[in-house]
């Protein structure tokens, strides 16, 4: 009876849309942080997203009821952690890897190259997958997608989705494929995999498939520290520095269409030691300029991106600007 009355109690309806709205925010910045450290306890992808189920479901339960922790971080580390434990102690196949000591009793703070969740993406896109697989189990682990906005992305069912993962975590448990980020040599078979997923992120929240939002600033700013970190594992490779670039530009362009051209343009700016050499950080300037109303530095800014570039299209653009 109890359970009755709280469903038609319109006040828990209210708490639990709130709590909602917290746990998502939450569980969406740590979900992959999650996976990855129990991948590296239980070296299982089963095991690791029924630990990170799990711990939503605790949440979901306890929150309404206890209101939502000072730390909601913390308390889901904690959560899964003592899942994880549970889980290790009742199976003995895990007995042997229980290294809880290697898991930090807190959330880490800024990743490092080496963050676990770096090395799961590389997990994720090992090239004995199939490139769908790849692609579809590194959004759903470790960024968190739905199964829903992956299949909007791909333009299929859900039910297909579904079995690609299915199959995906299969493969990587028969193959033994190993947790970590692949030597020097390795990088270049799993980097198209792993920017694909990048610009995918970043797609879904600069322009959501479904929900009641157009945009999710959660998901740039994940595609974001991605392509980031892979820019620092990567330094010179060009096809990670132009994603990053060409991320952190789009922000500024959506940016001038909310806070206009002026705030845009300092966002601009403050990128120029890092993009100094990009033709598209010039010809952005150059717009932003030209809206506010500044149009001898808006065409010097043409002037540098067309020095930079030799693509016909975009040279002929350009010319046609400066004319």
């Amino acid at each position: 009876m109890a359970r009755t009355r709280d469903r038609r109690d319109p006040s828990r309806g209210d708490a639990l849309a709130t709590t909602g709205d917290a746990l998502s925010a939450v569980f969406r910045e740590e979900a992959g942080r999650l996976a990855a450290s129990v991948m590296r306890v239980l070296g299982d992808f089963d095991a690791a997203e029924e630990v990170v189920q799990d711990t939503l479901l605790a949440a979901w339960e306890q929150w309404p009821v206890d209101g939502v922790p000072e730390r909601p971080a913390a308390w889901l580390w904690t959560v899964a952690r003592r899942r994880a434990v549970d889980l290790l102690r009742r199976d003995v196949r895990y007995r042997q890897k229980l290294a809880l000591a290697a898991w930090p009793a807190e959330p880490p703070g800024e990743p490092e190259v080496d963050d676990g969740r770096l090395r799961l993406v590389f997990t994720c896109c090992h090239p004995s997958l199939s490139p769908e697989a790849r692609v579809a189990l590194t959004l759903r682990t470790v960024c968190g997608l739905t199964t829903s906005e992956i299949a909007s992305a791909f333009v299929v069912s859900e039910a297909a989705i579904v079995q690609r993962l299915t199959r995906a975590r299969r493969k990587i448990a028969a193959a033994g494929i190993p947790y970590r980020v692949p030597a020097d040599d390795e990088l270049g078979d799993r980097l198209g995999d792993v920017l694909a997923v990048t610009y995918l992120l970043f797609n879904e929240g600069y322009l959501c498939s479904a929900g009641d939002r157009p945009q999710r600033r959660d998901l740039s700013d994940d595609a974001e520290w991605l392509a980031a970190l892979l820019a620092r594992l990567m330094p010179t490779e060009p096809e990670v520095l132009g994603l990053l670039a060409l991320i952190r530009l789009h922000r500024a362009i959506a940016l001038s269409h909310v806070a206009g051209p002026g705030a845009a343009l300092d966002e601009v700016d403050a990128l120029h030691d890092e993009l100094a050499r990009y033709h598209l950080f010039h010809a952005t300037r150059a717009e932003l300029l030209r809206d506010l109303g500044r149009p001898l530095e808006a065409r010097h800014a043409d002037a540098q991106a067309l020095r930079l570039t030799g693509n016909p299209a975009e040279r002929a653009l350009l010319e046609q600007r400066l004319a």
